[in-house]
C-alpha cells in the first residue's frame, strides 16, 4: 500500500527501569481514553476508562500453556512509552487516506520463579479505542510452546446490550440478536454493545496470523468476557514458537453508532501492504450465473440444466458489456460437484473444465468486450486437495486472464477434522492469499475465518463472506433474512471487514421455496449496493429480471471503491444512512435503509461542495409499496440541488432510498 511521504513520529522513551515501572498508564492522543496496566496478586492486569467512565474493570492476562500457566506469578520488569502518527492511503477502500496516530505502551513482565520466562503486552491507544497483543521474545526457557488457553479478560464495567451470534455458528451464518451480556452463550467477535452511558463499543482482533479465531465467553454469568480461542481437533488452540506475537485484541469505543463505521484501528493494526505493485488490483461491479442454481433453472453438475455452458456464459458477458459490469462470475464450471462434494470435495479438479465449458473460448470473448471472468474454486472444505492444485489452478487463471477468484470451503470441518476459525483454518486461507498474489489474482473468500483488517496487508483479498448473506432469500427455511438484518450487519460483522452480501435481486417470488423471499422492497435493495461495502460487489439476480427496469440504472451507476464515506444517522437494528463519494470522480450515492418499521428520511446535503450545483436522480419506494404485500414500486426523481438542499423521502416498511448525486 502506498505510504504517503510525510511521517511524523515522534519517540519518547524514559531512562531508568525505575521510572518506567512507575508509569504504567498511557492515553490515547486526545486524551479521553486511557489504559492502566498493574501487577495484582502476581498477575497482570489492565484497565480502561473514557473520560474517567470506566469501560473495563481489572482484566487479567495471561496463558495455559501445556506445560503450566504463564503468568500467574510475574513482576513488571520495564515499561516503554512511545507515540507514532502517520496517514497512508489504500489502494481501495471506504476512503483514500487513513489516519494512523496512536500513543503505545510496552509492558514487559517476567516470572518471579522457575523458568523465570517473559513476555510483554504491547498497548495502542487511539483516539477511537485501543488494541493490545501479547510478544514473546526469543530466550532460552520459551522456545517451541503449546498454548491450551489464552486467559485474556474484558471485564466490562456495565451489563452493556449486546448483539451476538454464537461460536457454533457454521460459517458465521446467523442472525445477530441483542441480549445483556452476562446472558451471553461462548460468542464469536466482533461483539458490539450499546451502554446505558450511550457509548457504543466492539470487541474483536486484528491481524490473525498463524493463530487461533478469538472468541468470548462471560464468566460465570458475569460482565466479565474471557478469551475462548478456536481449537484444534486434538484440543489444543495454537503451537507457537518464540519469537512471535499474538493478534491484536480491539476494542472500538464510540460516542455513537455512526462512529462505529468510521473506525479504522483495525486496519491501523495490520501491517502495510506486501504487494509493492497493487496497479492490477481493480475493484469492480459484477454479474454471476449462480442465482439460477439457487431457483433451480440452472444445477452446478453436469446435466441438463447445466448453467456454466459456454453459450450461457457468453450471453452473461454480452449483458455485462451492455451494463458497465466488470465481471462475469461462473460457478459449477469444473469437474467435482457431481455427487455429494460436501463430503468428497478431494474430488474437485481446479484445472478441469466440463466438456461443455470452453474456459479459451469464453476468456477471449469475454477480453473482446472489456470484460473479465470471475473464476470459482470450491473446495469443499478439502483444503489439502486445494493446496495440491494452488500453483496449477491459479497459473490457469493467470496463463487465461482471470484476475479474481471467489473460493468457497462448504463443509463443516476442513479436512473433515478442524474447523475454519482454528490455527489449521488461518493458515490454509493465508497460504491461498499469498500464493493468488504471486499470480495477480484477486481473492473473494466464502466460508471463511473471521476478518481482521488483513486486506491491509495483502490488498488482493477483496471481500469475504462470513455472515448470513443473500443466498438465505433463496432457500432458508425461516423464510430469508429478516427486515432488521441488513440494519445490524454492518454494526457486528461489517466491522470485521468487506461483506460480500450480493444484494440485488429484483425478483422476489421464490418457486423452489415459496414461502421464503427477499423481506425487503426492490428500492432497498438498491441502497444496499452502498450500505454494505465490498470492493468486488455482486448484483446477484438473474439477467432476465434485470432487462427493462428503469432501478437498475442506480446499481449499473454505483461504484464499490470511495474516497470518502460519511454516516449521517444510524441506530442499530432500525435505521442507517450512508453517504459515500466517488473514488474516480466528484459524483456522491447515499443509501438508506430501514427496519420493518417505516420512517421518513430528512437528508441535509451539507456534505456537497458549495456554490456547486448536482443533479440528484433519487430512487425511492413508490406509492403502496410494502415489503410483504407490494415490495416492488420504485419512484424515481430527479432535480437540481446543492449544498442547501435538504432530501426528504418516505421510506416503506423494510424500505430504502438510494440517490446519486453527479457534480454539474
Amino acid at each position: 500500500m502506498k505510504q504517503l511521504a510525510v511521517y511524523i513520529l515522534l519517540v519518547f522513551f524514559c531512562l531508568t527501569s525505575c521510572a518506567n515501572k512507575e508509569n504504567t498508564s498511557v492515553s490515547s492522543p486526545d486524551g479521553s481514553i486511557r489504559v492502566q496496566a498493574g501487577i495484582e496478586n502476581g498477575k497482570v492486569y489492565y484497565t480502561v476508562d473514557k473520560k474517567d467512565k470506566a469501560i473495563l474493570n481489572k482484566s487479567f492476562l495471561g496463558f495455559v500453556l501445556k506445560d503450566g500457566e504463564l503468568g500467574k506469578d510475574v513482576t513488571i520488569t520495564d515499561v516503554k512509552h512511545s507515540s507514532f502518527s502517520e496517514k497512508w492511503d489504500q489502494p481501495w477502500g471506504e476512503e483514500i487516506t487513513v489516519d494512523n496516530t496512536y500513543n503505545e505502551m510496552t509492558v514487559d513482565v517476567q516470572e518471579n520463579g522457575g523458568l523465570k520466562r517473559k513476555f510483554s503486552v504491547v498497548f495502542r491507544i487511539f483516539n477511537d479505542g485501543i488494541g493490545f497483543r501479547y510478544v514473546f521474545p526469543e530466550q532460552e526457557n520459551l522456545k517451541d510452546f503449546v498454548i491450551m488457553d489464552e486467559l485474556t479478560e474484558f471485564a466490562l464495567a456495565g451489563d452493556h446490550k449486546a448483539w451476538s451470534i454464537p461460536t457454533s455458528t457454521l460459517y458465521f451464518e446467523n442472525l445477530y440478536k441483542p441480549s445483556p451480556v452476562s446472558s451471553l452463550d461462548t460468542v464469536c467477535t466482533p461483539l458490539t454493545m450499546e451502554t446505558k452511558d450511550g457509548l457504543y463499543l466492539s470487541i474483536h482482533e486484528a491481524n490473525l496470523t498463524d493463530y487461533a479465531g478469538l472468541n468470548l465467553t462471560p464468566e460465570n454469568g458475569t460482565t466479565t468476557l474471557k478469551a475462548y480461542l478456536t481449537p484444534w481437533s486434538t484440543g489444543e488452540k495454537v503451537f507457537a514458537k518464540a519469537p512471535s506475537v499474538t493478534p491484536w485484541r480491539t476494542m472500538i469505543i464510540a460516542d455513537k453508532a455512526a462512529d462505529l463505521l468510521l473506525s479504522r484501528l483495525m486496519l491501523n493494526l495490520n501491517e502495510p501492504s506486501k504487494i509493492k505493485d497493487t496497479s492490477w488490483i481493480r475493484p469492480g461491479r459484477y454479474i454471476g450465473i449462480w442465482w439460477g442454481m439457487h431457483m433451480e433453472d440452472y444445477s452446478w453438475a453436469q446435466g441438463p440444466k447445466h448453467g456454466a455452458t459456454t453459450e450461457n456464459t457468453m450471453r452473461y458477458i454480452d449483458f455485462a458489456a451492455k451494463h458497465n459490469f466488470s465481471g462475469v462470475l461462473v460457478e459449477g464450471w469444473n469437474f467435482g460437484w457431481d455427487g455429494d462434494w460436501t463430503k468428497e470435495g478431494d474430488k474437485f479438479s481446479f484445472t478441469k473444465a466440463y466438456p461443455d465449458f470452453d474456459l479459451k473460448k469464453i476468456t477471449e470473448y469475454a477480453a473482446s468486450k472489456n470484460v473479465k471472468l470471475i473464476g470459482h474454486h470450491e473446495t469443499g472444505g478439502a483444503t489439502q486437495n486445494y493446496e495440491n492444485q494452488l500453483d496449477s489452478a491459479f497459473a490457469l487463471y493467470q496463463k487465461y486472464g482471470v484476475s479474481a477468484v471467489k473460493t468457497g470451503y462448504v463443509s463443516p470441518l476442513l479436512d473433515h477434522k478442524e474447523r475454519h476459525s482454528s490455527q489449521y483454518g488461518v493458515r490454509h486461507f493465508r497460504k491461498v492469499i499469498e500464493a493468488a498474489a504471486k499470480y495477480h489474482i484477486m481473492i473473494d473468500n466464502h466460508e471463511p475465518a473471521m476478518p481482521t483488517g488483513l486486506q491491509r496487508t495483502w490488498p488482493n483479498l477483496m471481500t469475504q463472506e462470513g455472515f448470513r448473506g443473500q443466498e438465505y432469500d433463496a432457500w432458508s427455511r425461516d423464510g430469508g433474512n429478516p427486515p432488521e438484518h441488513t440494519t445490524i450487519l454492518p454494526f457486528t460483522r461489517g466491522l470485521a471487514g468487506p461483506m460480500d452480501f450480493t444484494p440485488g435481486t429484483f425478483n422476489f417470488t421464490n418457486k423452489v421455496f415459496p414461502a421464503t423471499h427477499v423481506q425487503t422492497t426492490l428500492a432497498k435493495q438498491l441502497a444496499l449496493f452502498v450500505v454494505l461495502f465490498s470492493p468486488l460487489q455482486m448484483a446477484s439476480d438473474m439477467i432476465e429480471n434485470y432487462e427493462n427496469n428503469s432501478a437498475f440504472d442506480f446499481v449499473t451507476s454505483c461504484p464499490t471503491s470511495w474516497s470518502k464515506t460519511i454516516v449521517p444517522e444510524a441506530k442499530i437494528g432500525e435505521y442507517l444512512t450512508i453517504v459515500r463519494k466517488d473514488r474516480d470522480s466528484e459524483n456522491w450515492f447515499v443509501g438508506g435503509i430501514t427496519n420493518a418499521n417505516s420512517r421518513d428520511l430528512s437528508l441535509p446535503l451539507n456534505f456537497l461542495d458549495k456554490g456547486a450545483k448536482y443533479k440528484a436522480t433519487i430512487f425511492k419506494d413508490g406509492e403502496g409499496a410494502d415489503y410483504k404485500s407490494n415490495p416492488y414500486p420504485v419512484e424515481i426523481q430527479e432535480m437540481e440541488v446543492t449544498a442547501e438542499t435538504v432530501l426528504n423521502a418516505k421510506l416503506a416498511t423494510s424500505g430504502g432510498v438510494a440517490i446519486r448525486l453527479i457534480k454539474l
